[in-house]
């Protein structure tokens, strides 16, 4: 797959199946752009998503496979491929011979048991056979007398027994098929003219055969920016609400960083919409997504009205569209099969595509040293899944223990144990309480121990309070990146006396490996001039010393 990247897709970038087209009431579509928000993404997430996969969480190879053995096409395939034994007739294409094609229609169901079938269940049993030669399931020969003939073919018995490396091999190389397919069809407009000679040759024109091309790519890197956003999309998601409307994703790909949707890029997002439509409707009949089209009504509504009736709100803005209005709209849904088939895309190019848990299988100095250094990595559940079947203080005094150190990663090991312990709760106690006199871990045990309620808790010492208040911001600066809002903030907060420069004076003889780039940040970014002042003058001092 191609590295997903925003950019302002104009009506070429969408394709041009979707060139000129244009929804009913465009600019309602600010209302699907508002669900942007409310799948938890924003802008500084896509900017990290878009260089960094984030971890997704799958289920095992057994329960993927089942999910692949149920999807209907597939699951045709392989019944159509039974059938063929011992062996069964084809034609020199390999396709079902016209006698055995209504059979196969009423073997799939498609087709009455008596009489004649219609028409589109023949085509979708086609189709099914289709696959399943693609696939190897059946393999084409010719006999000793000059036949045509299909075998089911090594795959096929493993497969039905539901072997799942062979399943889901199979039902990948059939994703990747649907995939390509779906592309050819997006770009299929704009074939050369055909001469009308009758011979089926077309004229020499290598400028049509550009443009064909052109759109082939264009429809391929739009819905393979569109499969990514909707991977990325998932894994942040809040179980249940993985679901986004069609306009959300077309916004993702069209708007630019940090903009609101114009009303000329709503006309792109809409182009973006109906180029996607076809595609995403193809990859849903594979079980790669959960889609509802675009509702066709909302193009036949349009016919009649004048421009400004269709694109122009209301006086007072546009209302806001209801749950089943914005539907007409389309949704769509990676399912899991979806993330595994888009996660090996990912893979097979060379992307880091983790899986939740990846840092999660070794002790805890293996999962805080993996987490603080992994760039991919959500946190939060990659310690639920090392924490899952654990005893609660033998857990915590096992995380404790691996959040000592003086190196780089140190502070940012201590942040995710103090993580760690807030997810264990109460059971953690006793072994925070056993560190209370621990010169690194003290004044995070003691601030752990207040948060959960205790009234006994020793203050800590002048020293080891200053000590944790270097290394709490510390692990931020690391955590954040440097990020510069964020540490406005988090600099904001910084617990500076009236005396700044008494404060600041104790600070920067603190003995951490961070003192120095911690005064500096406060320098840079305290709002107060005189604490900034000073801050940079403790900072020097601090690297003097050292």
């Amino acid at each position: 797959m191609a590295a997903r990247r925003r950019r302002n897709a104009g009506p070429s970038a969408a394709g041009t199946p979707g060139e000129g087209a244009v929804l009913p009431a465009d600019l309602e579509l600010q209302d699907l752009y508002g669900a942007f928000a409310a799948h938890g993404l924003d802008d500084e997430d896509l900017d990290d998503a878009a260089v960094l996969v984030p971890p997704v969480r799958l289920p095992g190879e057994p329960e993927l496979a089942a999910l692949a053995k149920a999807v209907p096409m597939f699951d045709w395939a392989l019944r159509l491929a039974r059938w063929a034994a011992p062996h069964r007739a084809v034609d020199e294409f390999g396709d079902l011979t016209a006698p055995d094609r209504l059979p196969a229609a009423r073997l799939l169901g498609l087709a009455p048991e008596e009489g004649d079938g219609p028409e589109e269940a023949v085509v979708e049993a086609m189709r099914a056979w289709s696959l399943a030669c693609d696939l190897d399931l059946v393999e084409i020969g010719t006999t000793a007398a000059g036949e045509h003939v299909a075998v089911p073919g090594p795959d096929l018995e493993p497969a039905e027994e539901g072997d799942p490396e062979t399943v889901l091999e199979l039902w990948l190389t059939a994703a990747g098929i649907v995939r390509e397919l779906a592309v050819e069809a997006d770009s299929q407009e704009l074939e050369p003219d055909r001469d009308e000679d009758g011979d089926g040759e077309a004229e020499e024109d290598e400028e049509g055969l550009g443009e064909v091309e052109d759109a082939r790519d264009e429809a391929a890197e739009l819905l393979d920016e569109a499969l990514q956003v909707l991977y990325e999309t998932t894994a942040f998601a809040e179980p249940g609400i993985e679901t986004v409307p069609l306009g959300v994703l077309a916004a993702l790909l069209v708007v630019p960083e940090g903009e609101e949707p114009s009303d000329e890029l709503l006309g792109d997002i809409t182009d973006v919409m109906v180029a996607l439509d076809p595609m995403l409707a193809d990859l849903a009949e594979l079980g790669l997504l959960d889609y509802r089209p675009i509702d066709p009504e909302l193009f036949d509504e349009e016919e009649g009205e004048d421009e400004d009736a269709a694109g122009a709100p209301a006086e007072g803005g546009p209302e806001e569209l209801d749950e089943a209005e914005s539907a007409r709209f389309g949704l769509v849904r990676l399912t899991p099969l979806g993330q595994y088939g888009i996660r090996q895309w990912l893979l097979e190019d060379g992307y880091d595509a983790p899986l939740v848990g990846d840092l999660a299988g070794g002790d805890a100095a293996e999962l805080l040293r993996g987490v603080s250094e992994a760039a991919n990595v959500l946190p939060e559940e990659e310690l639920k899944v090392w924490l899952d079947g654990r005893e609660p203080v033998a857990a915590a005094r096992e995380l404790l223990a691996a959040a000592r150190g003086s190196d780089a990663y140190a502070p940012m090991r201590r942040m995710l144990c103090h993580s760690a312990l807030t997810l264990i709760g109460a059971p953690a106690e006793p072994a925070v309480r056993e560190v209370l006199d621990d010169p690194e871990l003290a004044g995070g045990a003691a601030a752990w121990l207040v948060a959960l309620g205790a009234a006994d808790v020793p203050a800590p010492d002048r020293a080891t309070a200053l000590w944790t208040v270097v290394d709490a911001f510390a692990a931020q600066l690391l955590d954040t990146g440097g990020d510069p809002e964020l540490l406005r903030e988090l600099v904001a907060e910084l617990p500076v006396t009236d005396d700044p420069a008494d404060y600041l004076g104790e600070l920067w003889r603190v003995e951490h490996p961070y003192t120095a780039d911690v005064l500096e940040a406060v320098g840079e970014m305290h709002p107060d001039r005189a604490v900034a002042k000073e801050a940079r003058k403790a900072a020097f001092k601090a690297r003097s010393r050292g």
